[in-house]
């Protein structure tokens, strides 16, 4: 008798995954499974954070000079530990950790993984209750399988990915990721304690009404930036303007609701800080992946991020990202600035 079902886990998806391609090995869903083991831990402290002596400042500065939230520790020891016992993985790079982990034992080695990740993303928000998320990268290995992993095997670039993704512990806690097959979204069902299939088959909207920017920076942009950002504003028949702007603060919320919406969202570089605050490596790669997959764009204001050569693990980029069409829009104001 054939189970009419329509919940279908993240165990399941990834399963069903692997019987279209029969002559896959299974470490690629291993390795999301354990990632979304992880994020389930991490769910459940940041459900309960108020509760518990786990908000606040752990009292030390991480290598990119800010301060370390608890549960920023916490996160980070989660999805080490996970990838680390597991089986699939043969290292990790992590925005809270000064260098990468290379895993030795004699299991991790013949993996060919290797994994990066910005393990809780927004923590500045913690403290105020503001949804915060994970975003992870997996590249394939690209010393000989059997060895220990060096630095080599994550200074790649974007276009290297084999899968990428996102969680955003909000209203309910959701996991995102994408594969070069697409973008498929899956919820936490707490009764279960299961991610669940919500959002099949992610498609970026070629526009939107969304425009996501720290306006307090607004005087310290390039003049092409600033210029679209005035565009944004005015009523327009051309843009259909004037957009509507949402800014969290929290880049996995905001680009979150811009894939699914329509949008775009901006961290350009400042006059002060003109190599821009975010992650290559852990936060605008994978995002741009997922995003691009979904039909978006996302570049750092003269080219493709996916397509930028990393040179060092904390490396810093401008980003913007978001819906094609308004990518082509603020790219064409940006040209100025490229002169």
């Amino acid at each position: 008798m054939d189970v009419n079902r329509k919940v279908q886990t993240l165990d399941e998806f990834t399963i069903q995954q692997l019987r279209d391609f029969p002559h896959a090995t299974g470490e690629l869903s291993h390795l999301l499974r354990n990632l979304g083991l992880a994020a389930k831990r991490v769910n459940v402290e940041v459900n309960k954070a108020g509760l518990v002596d786990i908000l606040g400042d752990f009292g030390t500065i991480n290598v990119q000079g800010e301060e370390v939230k608890k549960l920023d520790v916490f996160a980070n020891d989660q999805f080490t530990g996970v990838l680390k016992h597991g089986i699939a993985c043969a290292g990790i790079a992590s925005e809270e950790l000064d260098d990468f982990v290379a895993f030795g034992d004699p299991k991790s080695v013949q993996s060919k993984y290797v994994c990066v990740y910005d393990p809780l993303d927004g923590s500045a928000n913690i403290d105020v209750n503001v949804s915060i998320g994970t975003i992870f990268g997996v590249y394939r290995r690209v010393t000989p399988i059997g060895t220990v992993v060096t630095k080599e095997d994550f200074l790649q670039p974007g276009n290297k990915l084999v899968a990428a993704g996102y969680v955003v512990y909000g209203s309910s806690t959701m996991l995102v990721y994408a594969t070069r097959r697409g973008v498929n979204g899956f919820t936490l069902d707490p009764s279960i304690g299961e991610f669940t299939l919500s959002h099949p088959d992610i498609k970026c909207p070629e526009t939107g009404k969304i425009y996501s920017v720290n306006h307090g920076n607004f005087f310290k942009y390039a003049e092409g930036v600033r210029d679209y950002i005035q565009v944004c504003q005015q009523k327009d028949k051309k843009t259909g303007g004037p957009y509507t702007q949402r800014y969290i603060g929290s880049m996995v919320s905001d680009v979150h609701r811009n894939l699914i919406k329509g949008g775009i969202f901006m961290y350009p570089g400042t006059t002060d800080k003109p190599a821009g605050k975010l992650r290559l490596l852990y936060e605008c790669n994978p995002f741009a992946f997922i995003v691009t997959v979904a039909g978006g764009k996302a570049t750092n204001g003269k080219m493709r991020i996916l397509d930028i050569e990393p040179e060092e693990l904390h490396q810093r980029t401008p980003m913007f990202i978001g819906s094609l069409q308004m990518m082509e829009e603020l790219e064409s104001y940006q040209e100025k600035d490229n002169k």
